[in-house]
């Protein structure tokens, strides 16, 4: 595989060569092997061919057409969004498959989908991808039937084509609309128990399932890889201070995500979007750090999250050697905590910081309860927090911190010297 990276004005040349670096990630993580990266330096792209028609001409001599058919790349990968007749074009020249950007995000994200769910956001993308691409799929119709203008089977063909993926893509956000629905029952469901619901966020491969894993030993596939979790898992943690939450693990975000795929992703994202709490998850021993965190927030001002209560995450810290970093961005970042989500470090802070956040949604009570109440008391239990308890002539007394849908049944068992 050979990748080409655009230098173009405004766009320095470290931000891309980090840019060209993150493809290469994208692209391992696909499965390929990359032969070369290539960088064109344009004032901008030009309407035809991207990079120029003779830069063009002059890679595909070099790495396709002038070389044994052993050592040909037998794609190559643009890190920007093609339009429709620049990768007609440039797959012309080159002779082999032309991708960019978006088109290989799409392939990493239909290799990984495992789930209906994952399945069903991914055909949609890849078809709102293809759609206005069509014609490009059906040049060699148009040789074989007569050219430009020629209302021949090629054309008729086309037209049936772009029919079904209409219709195919009005049925897939059907199924999707489904899904939201499914899941809004769902959460209705953890609603009922007044549990918190905490999602965690992030740049992909920043160590999200890793610390999901560390914290409710979820057992979330974890890879060095971008775009290891599409799927969104869920597991039940329980803060030191006796209070449960339901953690969700969310897919990784990315600078210069498509908008068509977060548009895709937005029955996974609403997760994000439903959430008490964030936990932003930060590779801060990245050399991108600040640029990851920028792109995350964006996604998250797309999906109107930007203002939910955030514990940021500061993992890998074990990795660090610039402290004068740790430190700007513990000053910079809300509720910033340092730990490394590997060496299970840090935790104990972060489940503070999380209680902290979450502390607002409970009510201090006193209350005298009958002892033959069990099932009240097991239910302040499990859907509040107990701070203290003791038994004396026949009643349970409980301080606690309990949601607010209970006060109402508890209100004849509270004491008159109840105090926040």
């Amino acid at each position: 595989m050979l990748l080409v990276e655009l230098e173009r004005t405004g766009r320095n040349h470290w931000q891309a060569s980090d840019s060209l670096d993150e493809l290469a990630e994208l692209a391992r993580s696909a499965g390929a092997v990359i032969v070369d990266r290539v960088t064109q330096k344009l004032t901008q792209p030009t309407p035809a061919h991207f990079i120029g028609r003779g830069k063009a001409e002059e890679l595909a001599a070099k790495y396709v057409s002038g070389v044994p058919e052993a050592e040909r790349v037998t794609s190559v990968v643009f890190d920007d969004d093609l339009s429709p007749a620049q990768a007609g074009n440039l797959q012309e020249i080159f002779g082999c498959k032309v991708l960019d950007r978006t088109e290989l995000i799409l392939d990493i994200f239909a290799q990984r989908a495992r789930t209906r769910e994952g399945k069903l956001q991914i055909e949609l993308a890849q078809l709102q991808y293809m759609l206005p691409r069509l014609t490009r799929l059906w040049t060699h119709l148009s040789r074989q039937y007569g050219g430009i203008g020629a209302r021949g089977p090629g054309e008729t063909q086309l037209e049936v084509d772009r029919r079904r993926i209409e219709e195919r893509i009005r049925r897939l956000r059907a199924g999707i609309a489904e899904v939201r629905k499914h899941r809004t029952v769902m959460r209705s469901g953890r609603r009922r128990h007044e549990w918190p619901i905490v999602a965690i966020i992030g740049y992909t491969n920043a160590g999200k399932s890793t610390l999901l894993n560390a914290l409710t030993d979820a057992h979330v596939v974890a890879e060095d890889k971008l775009f290891a979790t599409l799927d969104p898992t869920t597991r039940r943690l329980r803060l030191a201070n006796n209070r449960n939450v339901l953690l969700t693990d969310t897919v990784g975000f990315l600078r210069r995500l498509p908008h068509h795929l977060v548009d895709s992703f937005y029955a996974t994202l609403e997760e994000v979007v439903e959430a008490d709490v964030l936990i932003h998850v930060v590779d801060a021993s990245h050399p991108q750090v600040l640029d990851q965190i920028t792109a995350v927030n964006q996604v998250l001002h797309e999906l109107k999250a930007a203002q939910k209560s955030t514990v940021t995450a500061l993992n890998k810290t074990d990795r660090m050697e610039n402290r004068a970093l740790l430190d700007r961005l513990s000053r910079e970042t809300p509720n910033a905590v340092a730990i490394s989500a590997l060496k299970k470090t840090g935790f104990d802070v972060l489940l503070s910081e999380l209680s902290v956040q979450l502390t607002p949604r409970h009510e201090f009570v006193r209350l005298a309860i009958p002892t033959g109440q069990t099932a009240l008391v097991a239910r302040i239990h499990r859907d509040g927090q107990v701070l203290q308890k003791k038994f004396a002539g026949g009643r349970c007394e409980l301080d606690a911190k309990v949601p607010p849908s209970m006060l109402a049944e508890l209100q004849p068992y509270r004491r008159d010297d109840a105090s926040v």
